[in-house]
């Protein structure tokens, strides 16, 4: 089993063992200050950062505030002064310039990765809303296959959905575990800057066409503008009766 603690938007800590694996964590109120009050946080903040003292990975997807948010990694890489980061190139710069040294970065290079000796990380590319490359070849928006005693566990990050993407997760099947955004792209919250990502339609069927046992919702809960209610996630899981389990914040995969 695999305690988990979902920490609002996409952000999740996990337990692989004594491994202790963050992935986006936003426990602060920056994107509310700097963006407006139209976007306070709706989850309470699970803890202080600067309380985090046994992080040992914390793993990026993108530079958006709300999943690369400075206001909680400075303090965390304080207290968890071991901890690495993985992430896109821009994210790296990110951090480098914020102070944390460079020895602690590892770039989503498109490969295995050994975090610790039984957590596999393998970075895949994200449509956010498309995919796109650095003039390096690597890609600026990843999600993360998470190998652990022959479970594998996907989070997408902020992602549509491609055919590029379907044919590259397919090469990972079976995948138990698909840990999905389901708010959807719309011209409304495109004309607020928002950018959306998979309907709950489509993340229900791209499950579906993976094969999971489980799917998690994500990207649904922290900011009025972006919401999806809870009741709609599960009415349609129940009027759809998909063959995985839905799971909303769980405790433990």
């Amino acid at each position: 089993m695999i305690d988990v603690v979902p920490l609002g938007q996409a952000g999740f800590r996990f337990e692989f063992g004594e491994t202790v694996l963050f992935i986006d964590p936003y426990l602060s109120n920056s994107v509310e200050r700097l963006e407006g009050a139209c976007l306070r946080r709706l989850v309470p903040i699970w803890t202080e950062p600067g309380k985090i003292n046994d992080a040992q990975w914390v793993l990026l997807t993108h530079t958006h505030i709300d999943h690369c948010d400075l206001d909680t990694l400075l303090p965390l890489s304080q207290s968890s002064s071991n901890c690495c980061f993985m992430g896109p190139e821009d994210v790296l710069k990110t951090l480098h310039e914020a102070g944390i040294e460079k020895d602690r970065l590892v770039l989503a290079e498109a490969k295995w990765h050994m975090l610790v000796d039984g957590v596999e990380v393998f970075p895949v590319p994200a449509a956010h809303p498309e995919i796109q490359m650095t003039p390096a070849g690597h890609s600026r928006y990843v999600g993360y296959i998470v190998k652990y005693r022959g479970r594998t566990i996907y989070h997408s990050g902020d992602t549509s959905l491609t055919p590029e993407l379907i044919e590259t997760l397919e090469k990972f099947s079976p995948i138990d575990v698909a840990i999905l955004p389901v708010n959807e792209r719309n011209y409304y919250r495109e004309a607020q800057g928002i950018i959306g990502n998979m309907t709950i339609r489509e993340a229900f069927q791209f499950a579906a066409g993976m094969g999971v046992s489980k799917m998690v919702p994500m990207h649904w809960d922290m900011f009025e503008p972006n919401r999806v209610y809870r009741e709609e996630i599960e009415l349609f899981a129940r009027l759809t009766k998909p063959a995985f389990d839905v799971i909303l914040n769980p405790s433990s995969l």
